[in-house]
C-alpha cells in the first residue's frame, strides 16, 4: 500500500469527503442515479455522520477520496450489545489491489471493539470473486437468503 494514503472516519464537518464518497460509490458500483443524483441536503449528511448509528470511513490520498466503507450500528434486542452492518465498500477502480479495502475495514475493526460492538458483517453478490476472497480472508463465512420485501402503503394511511 503506498504511504501517502489516509484512512479515517469521517465525521459531521466532512460533508464535502462524503459527496465524494458517494461519487465514488455510484462510478465503482455502475450506480450513479442512487448515489449523485438525488444526495441528501448537507443538513441531512451532518446529522448522519454525526450519529451514533451510521458510520463512514474514507480512504484519501491528497484530500481525495479513493475509498469508502459506509455503515450502520445496529443495537440488538436480546442483549445488550450492537452488531455493525458494512452496507457499502469500495475503492475507485485506479486505486485497486493495494491493500485499501482492507486498511479501511481493519480501521472498522479498531472503532468497534472501541465502541463494544461485537460483530462485523457484510454481505457479498455471488460472482464478486474480488470482495468474496477479501471477506474470507478476514472472517467466517456464512451461507444466507437474503430477501426484499416491498413496503406496502395501506389505503387507511391519512397521508
Amino acid at each position: 500500500m503506498k504511504t501517502d494514503l489516509e484512512i479515517r472516519a469521517l465525521d459531521r464537518s466532512d460533508i464535502r469527503l462524503m459527496r465524494q464518497m458517494l461519487d465514488m460509490f455510484g462510478t465503482a458500483f455502475e450506480d450513479q442515479p442512487t448515489y449523485s443524483a438525488h444526495q441528501p441536503d448537507d443538513a441531512y449528511l451532518r446529522d448522519l455522520l454525526g450519529s451514533n448509528g451510521f458510520l463512514a470511513i474514507a480512504a484519501l490520498r491528497k484530500d481525495t477520496v479513493v475509498g469508502g466503507l459506509a455503515g450502520y450500528v445496529l443495537p440488538k434486542f436480546e442483549q445488550r450489545r450492537s452488531e455493525f452492518y458494512i452496507y457499502d465498500l469500495a475503492v475507485d477502480e485506479r486505486h485497486r489491489r493495494q491493500g485499501i479495502a482492507e486498511a479501511m475495514i481493519h480501521e472498522l475493526q479498531r472503532i468497534a471493539a472501541a465502541r463494544g460492538i461485537y460483530v462485523i458483517f457484510v454481505q457479498a453478490d455471488y460472482g464478486d470473486d474480488p470482495a468474496i476472497a477479501l471477506y474470507t480472508k478476514l472472517g467466517v463465512r456464512e451461507e444466507v437468503l437474503h430477501f426484499d420485501i416491498a413496503p406496502v402503503k395501506r389505503s387507511t394511511d391519512p397521508s
